[in-house]
């Protein structure tokens, strides 16, 4: 799947993405029954727009994907757009989390975002690993995170 090339009328193409995004302020809200619907709401979003999600991982903290973004749509209307309308569904769906949150602002600010090109294997290894590596630091004391830092 690697080099998997899409086409359109006059197009062939092949637009990867690595995208990472965070709840504001970094809460951790994505899990238990969170988690689910949310999942359900980005892999809704991203089928209305043709986005294809290769491979996608919700901590608790931050969302890691790995999308097939078509030319015809550039990455920060596209983020705009699922952000903006799943903090909205997400609202509509669990009302509680509308004053924790207060005027419809679910998602951080911002988002990172890297071209992944023919690593497409890398990036899908790191973010199936990604959840393990962050268990393993999450074991380790204060001081022992510092001193593998150091």
């Amino acid at each position: 799947m690697a080099k998997k090339e899409y086409s359109l009328a006059h197009t062939k193409w092949m637009c990867k993405y690595h995208i990472v995004f965070t709840p504001k302020y970094r809460r951790k809200v994505i899990y238990n029954q969170y988690k689910e619907d949310i999942r359900d709401i980005i892999k809704q979003l991203c089928s209305y727009k043709g986005v294809e999600i290769i491979e996608g991982h919700l901590m608790p903290d931050y969302i890691h994907m790995l999308v097939s973004i078509p030319p015809k749509i550039s990455v920060s209307p596209f983020m705009g757009y699922l952000k903006g309308k799943s903090a909205l569904m997400i609202f509509d769906k669990h009302a509680n989390l509308k004053y924790k949150f207060g005027n419809c602002h679910f998602w951080a600010e911002g988002y990172y975002v890297s071209t992944v090109g023919l690593n497409e294997a890398t990036i899908k290894k790191y973010i199936q690993e990604q959840e393990k590596h962050d268990i393993a630091m999450d074991k380790l004391s204060v001081k022992e995170y510092e001193n593998l830092l150091s």
